[in-house]
């Protein structure tokens, strides 16, 4: 099934654009302090945007209703009728299956009813368990089990286990069983259960039926911080799935057992998590681009937009987990939770080195309802660039990777490929080119752009756990700076080991970290010179003049 591509109109710039508001526009502060208005602050895109509007972190971890989304006229008008519908999920399906564990798997297959009209796996099935079988699981029983800082369940609403980080679903069924029992009962009382706070963990429910997912955390996030990254987890389960096709199975019998047909993702989700535990990506709710003189960015941009084809809705190219350039459909925007989505999946990965891949994908921020299809390759083997093509039309692998073509033929013919490979060579700068002694790291993010920079984590945070600790300070800060009942704009923050500042605005997000000798003034004072630094370069760090096809 074709994702529907629906239309922004004018009167819903709030939601679904980032222009700023007439009284925002244009001109690009130079004072000490530049970009208090949001619009204009270093990183604000000039040209548009390419991202759905977020103004702020509360509105980016909103959640969706994805049954709100399938029955909204607008997304349905011109939609077949829902039997249909679901053949189309379920083949579609069937190829990302085959994509994942290298067996097809029939959705209509598998919900088959047995005897005496009970629904039961086919043979099928229990072959694809039985090839997918020998991971390795931990012992829940012993002391390593529980020394994990963060574990992570998904269960249906009937108590079935879907993922568990660690450890046997299986071995933890009778503990999820537990959970939902916590959650019924209070649902009993017409009440809702957010949280459990004791003994220095934090248990944190997150309720999308007819899934339930919770953590079980000894971290410096905010009970806020770890739903957020329980959505990215529900949202994973969806760009597998569709919202449509997962209430659909659970209607059709409502204690399924999910893994089934999750068998061979765990791996995406398991990548998930790791980079939401490295990755300040996923806690500033933004995207990072590959520094990139704007020249060549330009060139590379430009090459993508005229490389088009009908059915094309996103170029996008990427470096890692670091932004190179997008190209969007006009009027339609990408949310940055899909885009991490689309970083996920290439990077757990390695068969997309290997050829070109044509896979669907749901972006179930976008629309949760319908498969995309994406085209997936690399430019080289030696480079890492890799190219992906978003299409409405799941026959049009052909035309889509003429396009791929037409694209490395602009990029040569530009003399762009040298200066690409050069970039490629150093994907983050230094916090020395800053030129502020004391200054240890930073993040900063546009917040009318969704995008974000700081620089490669060096001395004193070489060991992997000293840039743990980092990010867990960041993410302390961040807690704070957010808080529901009293959110900060300014933080100081003065720690053994080093001193940290934050600064919140309606047009940006700061995050400092200085050497533990420094002064709050000369903290301040290298607040000042940093943005200048970062207006200096914005044409570098960001995409400041997005396209559209």
């Amino acid at each position: 099934m074709a994702a529907d591509v629906h239309k922004k109109k004018s009167w819903e710039v709030p939601n679904g654009s980032l222009a700023p508001g007439d009284g925002q526009h244009a001109e690009r502060s130079e004072s000490p302090t530049p970009g208090l208005a949001q619009g204009t602050e270093p990183g604000a895109g000039q040209e548009g945007a390419m991202f759905v509007h977020t103004r702020s972190y509360e509105d980016l971890t909103s959640p969706e209703d994805g049954a709100a989304a399938a029955r909204s006229p607008e997304r349905r008008r011109g939609e077949p009728a829902e039997q249909s519908s679901m053949e189309q999920i379920s083949k579609d399906f069937s190829e990302l299956s085959t994509q994942l564990t290298g067996m097809a798997l029939d959705l209509e297959e598998e919900m088959r009813p047995g005897k005496e009209g009970k629904l039961e796996p086919s043979p099928q099935t229990a072959r694809r368990d039985s090839v997918l079988s020998g991971k390795e699981e931990e012992d829940v029983t012993m002391d390593a089990w529980r020394m994990h800082r963060k574990h992570v369940f998904v269960l249906s609403e009937a108590g079935k286990p879907v993922y568990s980080r660690y450890g046997s679903e299986e071995a933890l069924s009778s503990t999820m069983g537990v959970m939902m029992a916590l959650v019924s009962f209070l649902e009993a009382e017409k009440n809702a259960i957010r949280s459990i706070h004791a003994d220095g963990y934090k248990v944190v429910f997150v309720r999308r039926s007819p899934l339930v997912l919770v953590a079980v955390a000894r971290t410096r996030q905010s009970e806020q911080e770890i739903a957020h990254e329980l959505l990215y987890i529900y949202y994973q389960i969806l760009s597998l799935l569709t919202w449509t096709q997962l209430n659909h199975i659970f209607q059709q019998k409502q204690n399924y057992d999910l893994r089934r047909l999750l068998a061979g993702s765990e791996r995406i989700t398991d990548n998930l998590l790791d980079l939401m535990a490295h990755d300040p990506s996923f806690l500033m709710g933004a995207v990072r681009c590959l520094p990139l003189a704007a020249s060549v960015r330009d060139a590379v941009s430009s090459s993508l937009q005229q490389a088009k084809a009908k059915s094309l809705v996103f170029s996008i190219l990427l470096s890692g987990n670091q932004l190179v350039s997008l190209v969007r459909k006009k009027d339609q925007f990408l949310h940055p939770i899909d885009l991490h989505l689309l970083f996920n999946l290439i990077s757990s990965s390695s068969s997309f080195r290997e050829g070109e891949a044509w896979t669907p994908i749901c972006l179930p921020k976008f629309n949760s309802s319908g498969f995309f299809h994406a085209h997936i390759s690399y430019l080289e083997q030696e480079m890492d660039l890799c190219l992906l093509l978003v299409s409405t039309d799941r026959e049009d692998f052909f035309t889509v990777s003429d396009c791929k073509r037409r694209f490395q033929e602009r990029l040569r013919r530009r003399g762009v490929h040298h200066a690409l490979q050069e970039a490629l060579r150093t994907p983050f700068y230094s916090v020395a080119q800053v030129g502020i002694p004391d200054l240890r790291h930073f993040i900063y993010k546009s917040k009318s752009s969704g995008l974000f920079t700081s620089p490669e984590i060096e001395a004193p945070y070489v060991q992997e756990e000293e840039k743990e600790r980092l990010l867990g300070l960041y993410q302390y800060l961040h807690s704070r700076a957010h808080n529901s009942s009293r959110p900060l704009k300014n933080i100081y923050f003065t720690g053994p080991r080093e001193n940290l500042l934050a600064w919140v605005t309606n047009a940006f997000e700061l995050y400092v970290c200085y050497s533990p000798l420094g002064t709050k003034a000369g903290a301040i004072n290298a607040v000042n010179k940093l943005m200048k630094w970062i207006r200096k370069e914005e044409d570098r760090l960001f995409i400041l003049t997005p396209q559209t096809y």
